[in-house]
């Protein structure tokens, strides 16, 4: 028997979970989270059905019982393809949050996350004074867990992307998260830098690579995709997450720097989707 074309990369192995292999479908989605859901506060399934919203449930407070309108969907931006009104629905659950600009309204249950998988690639603006940092506060090496200011949404096992705010205007550095992200009050760097002493994000992270040849702003707003992108229309400002378009910068780093392809074996497209 013939076959044609290359065989087909089976999914990851969830270990732990009813489901042997990671969700395809949005079945999987449901799968998973019947045994899951009162580990999310939930106290009864009351109905599951075809039509938008998938299910209705609910939850325990402490004046009785509230109605929860769930959407299940297998990445969470299929809500929006699907044209759904986040204004009836309450919950929407996947396996991966791939929509980085979702309604504040709508809570996005994560199920990967319950499984240590999944992962996003995020870009965290430095300043010069940041910049600096990553060299003089011994960094460089490889084995040397940093704690640094993340984005309020970020995980272990994410990736950073280093974006030098000054006259160089590039992507430098890649840094994995490699501890829980917390929130830590009046942290000690914003008192060191004089800053106002208010609450931030931060996890340890440690660096994957240095770019030799950075990925400058230019670069990008030459790329007839990255250009019109929601984090290049914001200047780059705050810390978006930029997973939906690592297949693009992930091409234009390795090609530039060919010694970090197997530094980034790990990050490739397929395997953080």
């Amino acid at each position: 028997m013939k076959h044609s074309g290359a065989a087909k990369l089976r999914p990851e192995v969830i270990e732990g979970a009813s489901l042997h292999y990671a969700p395809q479908s949005e079945l999987g989605v449901v799968f998973l989270f019947a045994g899951l859901y009162k580990k999310y506060g939930l106290t009864r399934i009351d109905m599951m059905r075809p039509q938008f919203p998938d299910c209705i449930a609910y939850q325990k407070t402490g004046r009785g019982e509230k109605r929860v309108r769930i959407e299940f969907e297998l990445r969470s931006k299929n809500f929006k393809l699907h044209k759904h009104s986040p204004r009836s629905c309450d919950w929407l659950v996947c396996w991966e949050d791939n929509w980085p600009d979702k309604p504040r309204g709508l809570r996005v249950v994560e199920l990967c996350r319950e499984f240590g998988l999944g992962r996003n690639i995020w870009i965290r603006p430095v300043t010069q004074r940041a910049g600096d940092r990553i060299w003089k506060d011994k960094v460089s090496k490889v084995n040397y867990d940093s704690r640094w200011s993340m984005p309020s949404k970020a995980h272990k096992g994410d990736l950073i992307l280093f974006y030098l705010t000054s006259l160089d205007q590039c992507i430098t550095d890649i840094f994995k998260v490699v501890g829980d992200v917390k929130v830590i009050a009046n942290p000690a760097w914003k008192r060191r830098w004089g800053l106002k002493e208010t609450r931030d994000y931060m996890a340890p992270a440690r660096r994957v690579c240095k770019l030799k040849a950075p990925l400058f702003l230019s670069d990008m707003k030459e790329h007839p995709v990255l250009r019109t992108a929601g984090f290049m229309r914001g200047r780059m400002q705050g810390r978006p997450n930029v997973t939906e378009f690592w297949p693009i910068l992930y091409k234009m780093i390795v090609s530039r720097n060919p010694s970090v392809r197997d530094k980034l074996a790990k990050y490739t497209p397929e395997q953080v989707r």
